[in-house]
């Protein structure tokens, strides 16, 4: 069992769009292997968090984008068989544009892609994704 206090740990992700696709990696390491998520990661001590957001989408797909918006404050935490611990992460969601740059899997991603709304529940997305996605559209279609 990991030190509890080494949790909960900061974190950020964001839904980004290009026309009527969102940014998605495959997450190539891990846990969380074969699985696809929002593009995110850890905020480095004194990183602000919109900064920390807009670096891993580029770090992860190699896409410059632009953040639009705040979606939701996202905790996971995993526990052992017997309660202790094991990790808990307090993730900010971003949603946003596509700015410049095709997707290039980077960083501890196997893949990125541009996948249309209408395909990202044939994909084995993470289990919060689809509807951070869909929250997001929305969200977006309202900022217009």
């Amino acid at each position: 069992m990991r030190d509890s206090r080494q949790w909960p740990r900061c974190g950020t992700s964001a839904a980004i769009f290009r026309g009527r696709e969102v940014l998605l990696v495959e997450r190539g390491k891990g846990e969380l292997q074969g699985f696809w998520s929002l593009p995110g990661g850890h905020i480095e001590p004194g990183e602000p968090a919109r900064a920390a957001a807009l670096r891993e989408v580029r770090e992860e797909t190699g896409v410059t984008a632009e953040l639009a918006g705040l979606v939701d404050i996202h905790e996971v935490m995993r526990r052992d068989a017997a309660g202790g611990l094991l990790a808990h992460y307090v993730i900010i969601v971003w949603y946003g544009r596509w700015v410049d740059g095709e997707p290039v899997a980077g960083s501890d991603a196997a893949t990125a892609r541009f996948v249309p709304l209408d395909a990202i529940d044939t994909l084995p997305l993470t289990e919060a994704a689809p509807d951070f996605v869909r929250r997001a559209w929305a969200l977006l279609q309202g900022a217009r």
